[in-house]
This record gives structure tokens, sequence and C-alpha cells, in this order.
């Protein structure tokens, strides 16, 4: 009761503070304070409602509690990763994690895009429209600011500024921790390529941007499922769902043209940025779906919020043909999205197939086996001196190589300059059906058998012992 006399009392006074009275719709009673015969006053403007809305977003103590969360546990956590033993190598870029404080940005966006976007999508944008709801507290916020239009453009704005300072403050603090545990030195890449520190930051900072695409495609979610669903709480839980849902099909074989249409492919193909040349194709497929499931999501919101009888204190959005009406839009814009994509891929299949793996792991090796010898303080050599050449297959020569699965196998064969023998290693290779794999080397030890290698400096992590890479999936453009 507290809470919504609350929300009473300062809906009234954003009326005051408008300066334009409290005048009631027509066919209501007369509001206390109008002035009889006076000519109705317009809405309140936008920033002015806008600004009342921040305020109530940050009254709840959970946002308050999230802000401060958000801008010092990614930080906190990185510097006390950098500074144990064990690594989270199962995490991308985790295995670099003492080497380079720009690694730890890139594993807090990795969990970022998997739990911390999709809850934080909830708790703002799911909860905005349907907190009227609970607190029975529309029609005074109606009599204040006279514009359904403005109060939604207000609270939808409201919910994207909250979530822009939440994604800003994990990014920064993920990157403020891992330079000043580690320092700025730089980054290995997919392709097993050195990035400068410069190059490193700027990546990083893209690869964020790019995750806002699908995190305001989940925030458009949580408003429609706000305006449709009402105070039914799983109006808070949709954004989460529908996270889950899209992380679930990412890990089946599904086809590229499927992939590429979910919501949420962009906190994937940031991966893309890390290679060279950079995998732009799919990380601006991600980037334009995540973008057009914003707005489609967002325009249905704002339909359904301006078709609602606010006159009914009963009537509250929630129902079966409102959530049907909320649910089409969405639905057809997959099917729309799989039939656009479908034939950018070009009967892609799962889009691993030999030829890319092969590829892949030749130039993560070339690149890597130069790092080693610098490390070893070796000569130098060229990626066209050594002259890597990759064989694999997948489980036997019975099973045709094409598609995810943690049983390929390939073997590295390279020639050194001035020397006969041609050298070999073996790797085992977890390839995921988004196109990352991990490559575990099984021999010999002393290319790929050890985790450490001994430098002029002490023991340092091998860089062939273990690596990420990734297999881009849409086809290689047409020359020509």
């Amino acid at each position: 009761m507290t809470t919504a006399r609350t929300g009473t009392e300062a809906g009234a006074e954003a009326g005051t503070e408008a300066g334009t009275g409290t005048e009631a719709a027509p066919g209501s009673p007369p509001v206390a304070g109008a002035v009889p015969g006076a000519p109705p006053a317009g809405p309140v403007p936008l920033a002015r409602v806008y600004r009342f809305e921040l305020v109530k977003l940050f009254a709840p103590w959970r946002i308050r509690l999230l802000l401060p969360a958000c801008w010092l546990a990614p930080g906190l956590f990185v510097a006390a990763v950098a500074q144990q033993g064990t690594l989270p190598t199962d995490t991308l870029f985790g295995r670099w994690m003492h080497a380079t404080g720009w690694a730890g940005p890139l594993v807090v966006l990795g969990f970022a895009g998997s739990w911390a976007l999709p809850l934080l999508t909830s708790v703002v944008a799911g909860d905005v429209f349907a907190a009227e709801d609970r607190l029975g507290t529309w029609r005074h916020l109606l009599v204040a600011v006279r514009s359904p239009r403005r109060i939604f453009a207000a609270k939808a704005l409201a919910a994207l500024s909250v979530l822009v300072l939440l994604v800003a403050g994990l990014a920064v603090s993920g990157a403020v921790g891992g330079l000043l545990a580690v320092g700025d030195r730089p980054l290995v890449g997919l392709d097993g390529h050195l990035l400068s520190p410069g190059d490193a930051a700027a990546r990083v900072l893209l690869a964020w941007l790019c995750a806002l695409a699908p995190t305001l495609a989940l925030a458009g979610i949580g408003l429609l499922g706000s305006v449709a669903l009402g105070r039914s709480p799983m109006g808070l839980l949709l954004p989460a769902v529908v996270a889950l849902a899209v992380q679930s099909a990412q890990l089946l074989p599904l086809p590229v043209g499927v992939r590429l249409a979910l919501p949420g492919y962009a906190f994937v193909s940031w991966n893309g940025l890390f290679t060279a040349p950079v995998q732009a194709g799919p990380l601006l497929v991600g980037v334009a779906v995540g973008l057009v499931w914003a707005v489609v999501a967002t325009v249905a919101a704002r339909l359904l919020f301006l078709r609602r009888d606010f006159t009914n204190p009963v009537q509250d959005g929630a129902g079966r043909r409102a959530a049907v009406l909320g649910a089409l839009p969405l639905a057809g814009l997959l099917v729309l999205g799989v039939g656009v994509l479908t034939p950018l891929a070009r009967g892609a299949g799962s889009g691993i197939t030999q030829q890319k793996v092969q590829r892949s792991v030749a130039t993560a090796f070339a690149h890597l086996y130069r790092l080693q010898a610098a490390e070893l303080n070796r000569p130098d050599v060229t990626e066209a001196q050594l002259a890597v050449a990759v064989a694999c297959d997948k489980g036997s020569t019975l099973v045709d190589p094409v598609g995810p699965g943690n049983d390929w196998r390939c073997t590295v064969s390279w020639h050194l300059p001035g020397t006969e023998a041609t050298g070999t290693a073996v790797y085992q290779l977890d390839v995921a059906p988004d196109g990352r794999y991990v490559a575990d080397g099984d021999g010999p030890k002393d290319v790929n058998g050890y985790f450490l290698v001994r430098t002029a400096t002490g023991d340092a992590p091998n860089p062939l012992w273990q690596f990420d890479g990734n297999v881009e999936l849409l086809p290689a453009p047409s020359k020509g």
C-alpha cells in the first residue's frame, strides 16, 4: 500500500511541475484543483516524463543494487582470476587472462551474453509497464501526462538508458580490472595472430557495441511482454526465457540460415572481430537481425499499449488475445528471417566443412608457432616459409568430415628453412555448432605435449598446447 501511494503522489507531482493542472479526461468527474471553463492543457513534455520515469526506475532496490554490481563486480572478478594459478580455459580468451588485460573484458562479455544481459533486460525492460499494473497507478499517470504515446516513449527511453548504463559498467569494469591486474599487453586473436594493445582495445570496444544489438532485441521483447502480459510474472521472465531458448537452439546443428535468423546471434558472432581478416559477414548479419528484432518488438508493444482500455481497472493487458497479438509479429519475423537468410548461406548446411576447418587450423598454427619460437628465442620464420599443411578427418574415413562434433582429428605438418625433415603435430578438435573450436595438442611433446615451455625468463604458457579457433559459417564470397 505504501508503494502504491508513492506512485500516485509521484504522478500528481509530475502534472503539477508541468504547470498544466490536472484536468480529467472527458466524461470523468472533475479533478480537484481544475479551473472551470479553462481550455484543456497539453501533454507534459517528453523530457520531463522521461526524467520522471528514470526516477521511478531507480526507486526499487534491485536497480540501485544492480548499478554498482555491474560497475564493480566484473573488475574484481577479472583481477581475482588473473591472480589465480588456474584459468577458465573453457571460456573464450580465458586462457590468455595471465598474458594481457584485454582478455578480461572478453571473458566478461562471453558470460554476459549468456546470462547477465538477459537477466538485466528482464529486470529493467520486463517490468517497466507491469509495475504500473501491480500498483494500480495507470489512471493517475494518464491524468498527469495526458498522452499515452509520450508515456510509452518515456518508459522505453528510460529502460534503454538504464540498460546502456549497466552494459557500459560491465565493459568498463572488466577492462579496468584486467589492465590494472595484468597490464596493457598484446592479445592473441582467434587465428593466432598477435593484436597490438591499441588494436585489441578497439576490437574489445567494438565487440561490446555489437553485443548491444541482441541486448536491445531482448529489451524490446521485454517491453512487449510487460505490455501484453500485464502483472503476470511471465512478462518479467520473458526476455530470459527467450534468451535461454535461443542459446539452446544455438547448441543444435541448425542450418546456417536458421542460426543467423535468431535474435541473439551477435552474442556469438563478435568472435569474428578477432581474426585476420575480420569475419564481417556473420557479425553484420547478427547485428542487423538483432536491431530488426528490437524495432519490431518495440513497435508491437507500442501498438498494444495504445489499444489498451485504461478505463477498466480490472483489465491489465494480460489475456490470450494480447499474448497472441504480441507473439505473432515475432513468429512472423523469425520465419521471414529464415526465408531471407537461407539463400544468403547458399546451401551451406551447418557451415562447418573439412576445407574450412583445415584452413582455420593451418592459419592459427602458423601464427602460434611463430609466437612459440619468439618465446624460445628461436630464429623467426614467416608463415610462407613454414608452409603449414593440415589434414583433418572426423572420427574415421567412413564419416563425412562435415558438421560440429568432438571427434575431429587434424594432423599438422610444416617445414623449417634449412632442414630436410618435416615437422608434424596432432590435434584433437571439439568443434561447436556455432563454429568455435578448441584444438587440444596430442603430441609430439616438444611441440604441443606440455602446458608450459621453458623460456629464458622462466616457464611460460605453451601457445601450441591448446588453442581456440573459429570457423566462419557463411561461404566465402565468390570472386569475379
